[in-house]
């Protein structure tokens, strides 16, 4: 009986000891990948309509340490269901991956921010 016990706590004890074992070397992976993951940074960019006068646009830029996926996300859908971002029309919101060389995740718009853009580049000087 007692050869029994010994025979099915060995795995747990192997199992205990190796992921001891394992742990620091998990931390070290860590470390060695996090330079190599994206940065990400929430855009809102707010557009001001005076007649007469070219588009004024204003980027306001919030950004998240490498690997900060989750964090950004969350701020992204906070940013966007918030009341104030809403009444604020025209708004862009953009949720962005930076690597080497930004890419637009998500983006949303409220209020006529594609009409917005067409006419600046319309009065840009060429």
């Amino acid at each position: 009986m007692r050869q029994h016990e010994t025979n099915s706590t060995k795995p747990f004890l192997m199992k205990k000891l190796f992921k001891k074992a394992i742990s620091p070397l998990q931390a070290i992976g860590r470390g060695v990948v996090k330079p190599f993951q994206s940065k990400y940074e929430v855009v809102c960019t707010t557009y001001q309509v005076i007649p007469g006068m070219p588009v004024n646009k204003n980027e306001q830029k919030h950004a998240f340490e490498r690997g900060a996926a989750l964090q950004a996300k969350e701020f992204y859908t906070k940013v966007v269901s918030s009341d104030m971002t809403k009444t604020m029309a025209p708004v862009e919101v953009q949720l962005r991956k930076i690597y080497i060389g930004g890419k637009t995740i998500e983006q949303a718009e409220f209020g006529p921010v594609q009409h917005l853009k067409s006419l600046n580049k319309g009065k840009k000087k060429k």
